[in-house]
């Protein structure tokens, strides 16, 4: 399963039974491919990089490092939460890296899509080359690779995993669930006994924030951008749909409409929500929100979140619309 297309032939991965062969063979590839050597593996806290890390966790055990960056476009608490996760609880070898300032610097100014994810892309890359030159025995890096980032990577959009490598990188990749869709992911992140609710969070790209803060990322868009989506899902969670929807969250655009707030003019963002429902992320359909809930979330967004003063749903399916903005 080196190559980077699926076998016609590979069946469909639905069940444990289907899972647990899958897992003891790359568990198999892990271990001929890396041998006594050391991995570096980008852990975001999401499905894919997650579900990755069990998978070496499980064939090389220690030889794995997990290096957590905060590029500062993770979502409100997100970071804290890897820390509390897989730290403490897991326990895991886990490296913490707040390379903040470096990202924001790096991508001011600039508003093209394919430009950002390739800049954060190639960053990553570099975070990574220099906590790997701080280490001895680093010889592979591992990515959350999954066949749908492949398959989009050609013609449609970047994915930092396949489109933002340096061609003069040290590091040979790990990709065991590259040939994985999403839902395939999942069951093979249970059949590894990771808990229930961190195999079915909602995806989270691995540009992050940065391809929703639509446009130049500038920091008090981005910061507006953070707080309604951690409204939107906090009260999903209240509502229940958190479970039922694949994936949902706040886009901003780099461009202000007038409103009224404290009986002024006043000048603010819109926040766009987006919700999908998928099984393989190549088509989505739009959930319908309750407009009850939508109510709500609007009127907390509008009046919580410094300078958003719409809000707005995005009713377009995939295709024609992609799922995530950029």
């Amino acid at each position: 399963m080196q190559n980077n297309l699926r076998p016609e032939s590979m069946e469909r991965i639905t069940t444990k039974v289907l899972a647990d062969a899958f897992i003891e063979e790359q568990v198999k590839e892990i271990r001929a491919q890396v041998g006594d050597k050391k991995v570096l593996l980008a852990l975001s806290g999401g499905v894919d990089s997650s579900v990755v890390a069990a998978l070496l966790i499980k064939a090389i055990g220690k030889q794995l490092v997990c290096v957590h960056v905060n590029h500062g476009l993770m979502r409100k608490g997100e970071s804290e939460q890897v820390i509390e996760v897989f730290g403490k609880e897991l326990e895991a070898n886990l490296i913490y890296v707040d390379a903040t300032d470096r990202f924001l610097d790096l991508l001011r100014g600039v508003a093209e899509p394919e430009r950002k994810r390739k800049i954060i892309g190639g960053e990553f890359i570099k975070v990574f080359d220099e906590e790997a030159a701080k280490l001895e025995g680093i010889d592979f890096l591992a990515q959350g690779t999954i066949y749908p980032d492949i398959l989009e990577s050609d013609g449609v959009k970047a994915h930092h995993n396949v489109g933002g490598l340096p061609d003069d990188m040290a590091m040979e990749l790990v990709e065991p669930v590259k040939l994985l869709y999403k839902d395939e992911v999942r069951v093979v992140g249970e059949a590894l006994g990771l808990p229930h609710a961190m195999v079915y969070r909602q995806p989270f790209p691995g540009p992050g924030l940065g391809v929703r803060c639509l446009g130049a990322i500038e920091r008090d868009r981005l910061n507006a951008l953070r707080e309604a989506d951690a409204i939107l899902r906090e009260e999903f969670d209240n509502c229940g749909l958190a479970e039922s929807v694949w994936q949902y969250f706040i886009a901003v655009p780099d461009f202000k409409s007038v409103g009224v707030r404290d009986d002024k003019r006043y000048e603010g963002w819109p926040a766009i929500i987006r919700a999908v429902n998928t099984t393989d992320a190549m088509s989505a359909t739009i959930e319908e929100i309750p407009y009850a809930v939508l109510h709500k979330i609007c009127d907390r967004i509008t009046h919580e979140v410094e300078g958003i003063n719409r809000v707005l749903y995005d009713l377009t399916p995939k295709p024609i619309g992609t799922i995530e903005w950029e």
